[in-house]
């Protein structure tokens, strides 16, 4: 039988703070959030759940903004649990404005263990500890008000255990000697939670389409994403509610000059071109405009023999790696992470190798596997 936890409910800042207090000294502490996020960018925190393997106390957002405290707690302090942290991450960033550090991600910890790289908490919590979780509020209403008892108790259920199972976890870490590669990949993901809005500029390499574009319709793009995410974050709306990728694609590569050309973009809607078609039109238009030498360059085909090829070859060194390493390959470098390494060798630019552990473990083999290819 699953435990009872002890819960503790927070609605105000002084119960908040007293409750910082009492986790301080901790060695761990296992966060966890609800938040709604359907029809907006940014994620509506709903519950901020924490424990250090006592009582549960249970943040009610809706009543408690961050204090100073939590936030010292969350970026300094103890060391935190987090179970598939990336969604978490960005409701502690948007309600406290610091990601939690250092950082643990147990699903991450269990993915180096040689496990099922994305095995969600229930599953965890069975692995390590033998105990089988309820699932009847996975898709319950966070944001109402009371929340019910059962609510309650399924909310500290996803920290009450994190904390025994990270110790199961880091004695086998430690055994294997992978706890730096942990650490490591603790530390990029709080980084990455900090960089994000900075590279909003990127969003357009995400498309697997592109190289069916041309590098002036790569350019625009680039323009149109860049700026769908300026504005779905200043909206607060989901990327997909104002304008969907495919638009935007098809935009790109119809290269519009006027409304009238805008209109019969495949997908594109009326109220679209009404509320934005003057930006549309105008990026697309500066993109039009650019110079030559300052355009994106082509990206290569990934059904062409080369690319192929040296894909192939790429992951053969990731598989026998991974293989010796009792990992799974994706662990060690995911797909699109390997079709960069192709474009960069094809257009014989510097190659994105991995760093840190990863790249210690890779980049010999990889740089050998392209270096025996033909060019």
């Amino acid at each position: 039988m699953p435990l009872t936890p002890d819960i503790r409910w927070i609605d105000t800042p002084a119960a908040l703070d007293d409750a910082c207090a009492e986790v301080a000294g901790a060695e761990v502490i296992a966060l966890d959030t609800e938040f709604f996020r359907e029809n907006t960018f940014h994620p509506v925190p709903a519950l901020i759940q924490f424990s250090a393997g006592g009582p549960v106390w249970l943040v009610d957002p809706l009543e408690v903004p961050c204090t100073e405290a939590f936030r010292r707690l969350l970026a300094e302090g103890p060391l935190k649990l987090l179970h598939a942290s990336s969604e978490d991450l960005e409701v502690f960033a948007h309600w406290a404005g610091v990601p939690p550090a250092p950082l643990v991600d147990t699903q991450l910890a269990q993915g180096l263990l040689g496990e099922t790289p994305s095995m969600g908490y229930q599953k965890l919590v069975e692995h390590w500890i033998g105990e089988t979780l309820p699932k009847d509020e996975t898709r319950s209403d966070w944001l109402k008000r009371p929340l019910s008892e059962t609510q309650k108790q399924y909310a500290a259920l996803d920290v009450v255990y994190l904390v025994q199972v990270w110790a199961r976890q880091r004695e086998a870490l430690e055994r294997l000697g992978r706890m730096a590669w942990l650490e490591a990949d603790g530390a990029e993901l709080v980084a990455q939670a900090a960089r994000s809005e900075a590279a909003d500029g990127q969003w357009y390499l995400r498309q697997r389409q592109l190289w069916r574009l041309a590098p002036r319709q790569i350019e625009a793009y680039r323009r149109l994403t860049t700026w769908r995410e300026g504005e779905a974050r200043r909206r607060d709306l989901p990327r997909g509610w104002l304008v969907h990728d495919r638009v935007l694609y098809a935009i790109a590569e119809a290269m519009p000059e006027n409304r009238f050309e805008l209109a019969s973009v495949e997908g594109i809607k009326p109220t679209l071109i009404k509320r934005d078609g003057d930006d549309l039109l105008r990026l697309v238009g500066e993109a039009r405009h650019v110079d030559e030498a300052e355009l994106p360059p082509a990206m290569p085909s990934p059904m062409a023999p080369a690319f192929k090829q040296r894909f192939k070859a790429l992951k053969r060194v990731v598989a026998a790696e991974a293989e010796a390493l009792g990992l799974a390959p994706e662990v060690l470098l995911r797909r699109r992470d390997l079709e960069a390494l192709v474009t960069a060798h094809l257009e014989s630019q510097p190659l994105p190798l991995p760093s840190g552990w990863r790249g210690e473990r890779l980049n010999a083999g990889l740089v050998k596997a392209l270096e025996e290819l033909p060019r």
